[in-house]
């Protein structure tokens, strides 16, 4: 047989990050059935966890099976009807990709654009949403490292038509998310960022608002698979359970671990260690003459882009960082490949130790 046993990494990419052992302990549990009246309890159980770690009373709230852009798909394909008027923000990778799924679903596109590691102006982007069926934004961009202000934009919508779907992939459990307060429709994250769980689940939730504009659809959704109505049968306790598709039960035995931890060490705590350890980082990384390249006053504590000195060959520098140091680093997206790493602080992989040794490999690394 042949040994595909992995190797020891430190994961400080922009994700997956490193997990606590009970989390891969958990994934080894026995199997049940997704009808089993064992398991039950336990999806209802995550879904009252989501709803904490979001901090939402959505009762639409959810493990979508798929990674985060299949909960990018699921905000996206069941609010949108072929027609709609939709604008994006776009200033990185991301807000990219959630303008191509709405051009997929059909809408009428309008893009809010800004050059990459800059964020987008509330007051320009609530201006471009007026009238809007839906207004979609990242709060963290992945791609740059950039963090959004979020919480304007959902006040001056709150009491409009418009709909708000906000991309929390990398934001959730790292930095502060308030669904309810900021008015957020709909929103969608991953499990492999700063809940620290493998990838493989997207946790959504969507708003009485979003849910009430579901139903009033005049078309069905483009995804059967996404389709929240169908989703929703089975996810909802009242009245029985609909059979929809397979749940990936091993996946939600690991979610339930990991937002067990996340709650464990409380939100505020976690997202002020994120906050002091990406100081921490974005600090040396300044005292080795390195560039930032997200807006100052606006980068991420836990998805720092960094740029490269010239004469650099960044590729093959990275893989030496793997094999020699065995840290996983991200390299650059879009305009920044080639040029710049993107180094991820996240969940469990958010150390002081995992600082000082990412530190140290590049002074060496780079000289």
């Amino acid at each position: 047989m042949t040994n595909t046993f992995p190797p020891d990494r430190i994961l400080l990419g922009p994700g997956p990050s490193d997990v606590h052992p009970s989390v891969l302990e958990a994934l080894g549990r026995p199997l049940l059935g997704h009808l089993d009246p064992a398991f039950l309890p336990v999806l209802d159980g995550i879904c009252d966890q989501l709803r904490t770690v979001f901090r939402t009373s959505n009762s639409a709230t959810l493990p979508i099976s798929g990674t985060g852009s299949a909960g990018l798909e699921a905000c996206m394909v069941n609010l949108i009807e072929p027609g709609d008027d939709v604008v994006v923000g776009v200033n990185g990778v991301f807000g990219g990709r959630l303008a191509e799924v709405a051009r997929r679903a059909g809408a009428t596109v309008s893009t809010v654009e800004r050059e990459w590691g800059r964020i987008i102006e509330p007051e320009a982007f609530i201006e471009a949403a007026r009238g809007a069926k839906v207004a979609a934004i990242v709060h963290a961009e992945t791609s740059t490292g950039a963090h959004q202000p979020v919480a304007e934009i959902g006040a001056a919508l709150a009491e409009t038509n418009t709909l708000l779907v906000l991309d929390t992939v990398t934001s959730l459990a790292g930095v502060d998310v308030d669904i309810d307060g900021w008015g957020v429709d709909a929103a969608y994250s991953g499990t492999q960022k700063c809940l620290s769980v493998p990838p493989g689940l997207s946790p959504v939730t969507f708003s009485p608002k979003a849910v009430e504009a579901l139903k009033s659809r005049s078309t069905p959704v483009q995804s059967w698979y996404l389709d929240l109505s169908l989703i929703l049968a089975y996810v909802d306790g009242e009245g029985g359970r609909t059979y929809h598709h397979t749940a990936p039960i091993s996946m939600l035995y690991g979610l339930q671990a990991g937002l067990d931890h996340v709650l464990a060490e409380g939100l505020r705590a976690r997202w002020d260690r994120h906050a002091r350890l990406g100081s921490m980082l974005q600090d040396g990384l300044s005292e080795m003459g390195l560039p930032l390249l997200a807006q100052e006053g606006h980068r991420l504590p836990q998805l720092t882009t960094v740029g490269l000195p010239d004469g650099i060959d960044e590729a093959p520098t990275r893989r030496r960082m793997l094999d020699e140091y065995g840290i996983e680093v991200g390299g650059g997206l879009g305009q920044f490949a080639g040029k710049a790493w993107r180094i991820g602080l996240m969940g469990h992989s958010a150390s002081e130790r995992n600082v000082r040794l990412v530190l140290a490999a590049m002074r060496d690394l780079l000289g």
